[in-house]
């Protein structure tokens, strides 16, 4: 996989460049004007990390935030937002430093955390853990999007799908090619 930042208008690919997903890296990167929006112009799963904000105008797109870019199990949501709000355009975008990454990892953390946050029994805790830690890990930040957005481009095939990556660091998007 590779990464193509976008700093000035000509770096956007062609085929997004005159898309909602154009208009988004412009938006995020390059702090392009905003526009007036009645309704929706894409859908945008990305990350439920707190450290990632876009820079989009009201109105412009659906949001689904959720552990690693993973809408595996948000796909009704995914669906009604091409069904009902005619969107064409999905922008999956991941970011650096996911911890959704070597979920495993942060297995103690975890049931530790919700032994004191939450009240929860530790082996209440553990259950919970073993039960889903496997349906949300992944495995590395860029294979993960790009597999996710090839899955969807299959599943929706007269919806473009881009898969991005947002730089902590510098709140930028990049592309992700292969």
């Amino acid at each position: 996989m590779q990464l193509k930042k976008i700093k000035e208008e000509k770096q956007i690919p062609l085929e997004y460049r005159d898309t909602p997903i154009g208009e988004l890296i412009r938006y995020q990167n390059l702090m392009g004007d905003f526009k007036t929006y009645d309704s929706a112009q894409l859908l945008v799963g990305m990350c439920m990390d707190n450290r990632k904000q876009l820079r989009i105008p009201e109105n412009f797109a659906y949001i689904i935030r959720t552990g690693g870019a993973n809408l595996r199990y948000s796909e009704f949501k995914v669906s009604y937002a091409i069904a009902i709000g005619n969107v064409g355009h999905i922008a999956i975008i991941a970011h650096d430093n996911c911890g959704m990454v070597n979920l495993v990892s942060k297995r103690e953390q975890f049931i530790e955390g919700l032994s004191k946050n939450a009240g929860w029994e530790r082996q209440r805790a553990e259950e919970h853990f073993m039960n889903y830690a496997p349906m949300f890990e992944i495995d590395n930040e860029l294979d993960f999007v790009a597999r996710e957005a090839k899955r969807l481009e299959e599943k929706y095939p007269g919806v473009m799908v881009a898969p991005l990556l947002y730089t902590i660091d510098d709140n930028m998007l990049s592309i992700i090619t292969e």
